[in-house]
């Protein structure tokens, strides 16, 4: 005999307070995009699969692209393959090209539908390859600060378009792309392009509701060297305010310059937030108060819930 029985009323409230934001983003399209760091550890992995099952599963068109970095990072250190960064941003010979298709396409992709199976999402890995998802050129060597020489960063890609048809066609079907940041140009070359620039790129071209970052931070910090100073919300002013005033550093660099392209080029939410905050994408979605960062194209276009609350 039960003799204590779980109060049922706070399942009962957490799903009405979910219930307006359910109506609302149901249909929606949602891209969340996670880095390697969320896929260290099979704990990690499984809480964030658990919460974008959730999405998927109430109704919201959720594509999931995955990065990879410190997989990559430790294999090419066992190959005796040096890795070389430069402002946030992977430097690919041809070793390393052919490590990141090993890492990507093979390892991190597949144990997520692994997990996804065991959730009973029908899930679909892809990369940019995959029938010409991500369009992409080589990028030509560029110079990052006045008076350096120019970087050649190898085989790294600029994304040039995306096939929205081949994602499209997926969501139709109620599939869930899992997507590999990994694409090729005309010719068939493999090229590594930033994660965050192909989540932006998807959101941009399927005009997102919402791009979602998962990071190992708690959000965009208004000080770097102070975890506590995140900053709730702003706008792409706000952000470009940040970077001239060396608020952003490696990592977050590119992601700035992912956040813009996505809000410029559609998306109308873009959330930072923190894959180590419990259960961090959920409270993003499905309240007002999130627990990261809320950039926006304007303030004027936040609610005044949202401005409060945020």
């Amino acid at each position: 005999m039960m003799k204590n029985r779980p109060d049922p009323s706070i399942a009962v409230r957490a799903l009405r307070s979910a219930a307006p934001y359910i109506r609302m983003y149901k249909g929606k399209v949602f891209v969340i995009k996670a880095g390697g760091a969320v896929f260290s550890d099979e704990a990690s992995t499984r809480a964030l699969i658990e919460q974008v099952a959730i999405l998927h599963q109430v109704g919201i068109k959720t594509i999931l692209v995955h990065g990879g970095g410190p997989q990559l990072d430790v294999l090419q250190a066992q190959l005796g393959i040096q890795t070389q960064m430069v402002q946030g941003r992977r430097i690919t010979d041809q070793k390393s090209i052919d490590v990141t298709a090993m890492v990507l396409n093979g390892l991190i992709n597949t144990r997520i539908l692994a997990i996804c199976r065991d959730l009973a999402i029908e899930a679909v890995g892809v990369s940019g390859v995959d029938a010409g998802l991500i369009r992409a050129h080589k990028r030509a060597p560029v110079r990052v600060s006045d008076g350096g020489d120019p970087i050649d960063y190898g085989y790294v890609g600029d994304v040039d378009s995306v096939d929205t048809h081949v994602l499209e066609k997926l969501l139709d079907n109620g599939l869930m792309p899992v997507v590999s940041p990994l694409s090729a140009d005309s010719s068939g070359t493999l090229l590594n392009i930033n994660a965050d620039t192909v989540a932006a790129a998807i959101g941009g071209a399927l005009a997102a509701e919402k791009l979602v970052l998962c990071t190992g931070a708690t959000g965009i910090l208004e000080r770097v060297e102070d975890p506590g100073s995140v900053i709730s919300y702003t706008d792409l002013k706000g952000l470009k305010n940040l970077r001239d005033q060396g608020s952003l550093k490696d990592g977050m660099l590119p992601k700035a310059a992912a956040i813009e392209a996505a809000i410029r080029g559609g998306v109308r939410r873009v959330h930072v937030i923190s894959y180590k905050s419990h259960d961090s994408v959920l409270a993003e979605v499905f309240t007002n108060e999130g627990t990261g960062t809320l950039v926006v194209a304007d303030l004027n276009a936040l609610s005044p819930a949202e401005q409060i609350t945020q």
